[in-house]
Parts: C-alpha cells; structure tokens; sequence
C-alpha cells in the first residue's frame, strides 16, 4: 500500500491510497466466487459460470462494491501508517480501478487546529446554588394543588385569569397571509403553561367567552415551532368556552390527600425540600460542566476550525428540525423556513460545539488523560441501563469503528470534564460579587 498526503490548505489533507495489483484481484477474486454462486447464467448451472462472463456482466455492480470495502479495509491503517491526526469521516473523491490492476483513492480529510490551551486548571467558577429556597418550595406546592383541583364551568361574566382552562378557535397570519400551520380549533389552553408562548397568555388575560382579540407577537429565533421560529405573527383568537380551575385549601388535609405517609402540611414541605436538593445536585454536575466550557471558550477561541466537521454539526440541527417538521406532515419549504438563514443560525452554535471539543481533547492530551477498560465498561453500562439494553446488545451495536469511535470520544470528553471540576477554583456567589465589588475602582 503507498499513502501519499497533501497539504491543501491549513487544516485540510488529500490522502492519495494506492493498492498493489495483487491484493485487488484477490478482492475481486473473492467476490466473483461468492456471486458466481448466486446468480444464474443462461447455458451454465448455478456455481459453474467461468469467471470471464462473470466479469462482462457484473463488472459495473462488483468493482464499486469491492472498492467500498477496500477503501473500509485500509483507510484507517492508511492515516495511523503517515500518523495524519484526523477528524470526523473523510470525504471518499475519487475511487479509480487503474490498467496495471492497481487500485487508487483519493479521500479528503480534515486535521485538527494546533493551539496553544491558555489557563485551563484553576479555573475559577461560580458554584451552582443547590440550596432549596421557600419560594421553590411554594412553586411545587401550588404544582401540586394545580394536579388535584377539579374543573367548574365559568360564568359568562367571567375574566380568564392564570390556572384557568380556556378553550378557544384561532388563526395566525404572516404578512397578511393566513398559515395553516398556525390555526385551530377548540384548542384548549392551560393558562400558566406557557405552552404557546407567555405573551400569548397575558393577552388572553381579562377575555370573557365569547369575546375576540386580534393582535400581534414576535416570536424568538429558537422558539420551538420552527414555523413561527423568528417571525411576528398576527393572532385572531376567538374564546369559546372557560373552566375555572378549584384548588384544594393548602392544609394538613391536603398533605395527606398527596400521600396518606405525611401527617401534616410541614412534612409535605419537609419531603419537597428534600427532592428539590436532591434533583438539583444531581443537575450540579451538568451545570458546572456547562460553566466550564463558557469559560474555556472565552479564555481560548482564536484558533481555526475545520469547515466540513463545523457543517456537519449544523446539518445534524438541521436535520432535527427537519424531522420535528415531517412529523407534522411540513417541510422546510412549505413552513416558509429558508434553508440557507438556517444555517446560519445554526453556525455560532456548532462552532462553539466544535471548539469546545477541541478544548477538551487538548486538554486530554496536555495532562495525558486516556480511556481504561474500566472507563468503556462503565460507558455500555450506562448506555444498557439507558436503553434498557443488554450489555451484550449495547457492545454489538458497537462493534464498527465507526460508532465506536464517536462513542469513546465522549467518554474521554466527560472524563476530560471531570478532571477539570476537581481542577477548578469554586466560589460562591457571594465571593464572586465581593470580589468584583473589590476590583471597582471608588469615586474620588
């Protein structure tokens, strides 16, 4: 096998692989033979027709199968053989069966950015607050009440307030135009959910069934139905029909209504409390993590990056809202969403993903952070609990170098994360405001 590498630009390579004449025909060989027992050739029995007709017939269905496999079977030893430090999939070019026999590919590779990493340990970050507040405790609480109050029909003179259950016909337009995507009837709307957006609500504030508003909302770029994603959307909205919704008294009935374990209101509150601290601690992790990596990124984010492996993190976006689209029977076209506007919205993001990831593999490679066996056992572990999987199936799936090695890179990822919290410098709240009043020069 001869590898040859070119420099085409800063952080992208040609890799030119060439296969001696013969290890190809073996390939072909052993793939004549398999097919030569699976098709029929008209004058000769199954298994018997000569390799010669093989090759006039399925030349153009074997060569590109045979060359797939090749290109799988010596890529990987291709790159580690000229120790080309690659990133994400290649990008396959040119797979060419010369006249000597040979066999030539061109795959067009990626490589990652040298930096140099500024200030990753000692980091000082702002411990999430796992404390449970009253106010907190209160939110639950009135959850709770919400979950066991029971429905009554309002009155006809009666304003929509929070908790209310309103039902209601409406239509949305964009530039005078109505949209399909956006109209219904008899929806119901729990109000307090939010779940079309609060400024929605808060105009249903005061409306008496019967009644009707016309207005308009801007809604946010990242809002979650892609079809009004960015746009002012003017609402007609027709109210049909009010629940009011009767809370329970919050009391020592109550309590015991909850679960017949708690004797009283103050033990209700008592457990609350507990689950809250336990559910924030359990998103301290996940919240450090995240200030971490804000704080990597603006500490070192003038380096290159890869073009293909930043388009391939928008694509991937790209994709979901695709799919969140074809769910609801739309395209990207017909929800007016333009493809090239998503991708640029999508681009700050991926880049920052991108980056990050960088960070966190140099990082690993300063302080010499590698995966054991323990590590990738705990990773099937996980993924097997996760999925309800056997370890046995969760192993299978990742059999392939392919899967395997995106999966160990976010191992190494989380245990190049955990390293860095115990590296950090954290500080309360608290200190952070002290310190930054400190640094303030005063008045003279």
């Amino acid at each position: 096998m001869d590898v040859a590498i070119e420099e085409v630009s800063e952080l992208a390579r040609k890799v030119t692989v060439t296969l001696p004449a013969e290890d190809v025909q073996k390939e072909l060989d052993k793939k004549y033979t398999e097919l030569r027992k699976e098709v029929n050739l008209k004058g000769f029995r199954r298994g018997k027709a000569p390799i010669s007709m093989l090759k006039k017939s399925f030349k153009d269905k074997v060569e590109p199968e045979v060359a797939e496999k090749m290109v799988q079977d010596t890529y990987f030893d291709a790159i580690e053989e000229k120790k080309v430090d690659v990133i994400v999939h290649p990008e396959i070019q040119e797979t060419i069966f010369s006249d000597d026999g040979s066999f030539r590919y061109v795959a067009m590779v990626e490589v990652k950015p040298e930096f140099d990493l500024q200030n990753y340990k000692g980091l000082e970050i702002e411990k999430p607050n796992c404390d449970v507040t009253e106010a907190e405790v209160d939110e639950k609480l009135e959850s709770l009440r919400r979950s066991k109050a029971v429905l009554r029909t309002a009155e006809n003179d009666h304003e929509i307030v929070m908790d209310d259950i309103v039902t209601i016909d409406f239509q949305g337009f964009h530039n005078e135009t109505a949209l399909k995507e956006v109209r219904n009837e008899n929806f119901s709307v729990d109000m307090g959910t939010g779940y079309l957006g609060k400024d929605f609500e808060e105009r249903l504030l005061g409306v008496k069934k019967g009644e009707s508003i016309l207005y308009e909302t801007d809604f946010p770029a990242d809002f979650q139905n892609p079809v009004m994603a960015g746009k002012t959307i003017e609402f007609k909205v027709d109210v049909k029909d009010i629940k009011e919704r009767i809370k329970p008294e919050l009391d020592d009935e109550f309590a015991k209504d909850i679960d017949q374990k708690y004797a009283s209101l103050t033990e209700l509150r008592t457990a609350i409390t507990a689950e809250l601290k336990q559910e924030k601690e359990a998103a301290f992790v996940g919240d450090l993590n995240d200030r971490i990596m804000h704080k990597l990124l603006e500490l070192n984010h003038e380096f290159p990056l890869p073009q293909r492996t930043v388009a391939y993190e928008i694509q991937e976006k790209i994709k979901q809202t695709e799919e969140n689209l074809k769910k609801a029977g739309q395209t990207l076209e017909s929800a007016g969403i333009n493809k090239e506007q998503l991708v640029e919205h999508h681009r700050e993001s991926a880049e920052k993903r991108v980056r990050g990831d960088f960070i966190l593999k140099k990082v690993a490679e300063l302080e010499k952070i590698t995966l054991d066996d323990k590590d990738i056992e705990q990773g099937y572990n996980r993924i097997a609990e996760q999925y309800n999987m056997s370890v046995k199936e969760v192993k299978s799936y990742f059999k392939r170098r392919e899967e395997l090695m995106p999966f160990m890179a976010e191992l190494l990822n989380e245990k190049v994360l955990n390293f860095l919290r115990k590296a950090a410098d954290l500080v309360h709240a608290e200190e952070t405001e002290e310190a930054s009043k400190s640094e303030t020069p005063q008045d003279a």
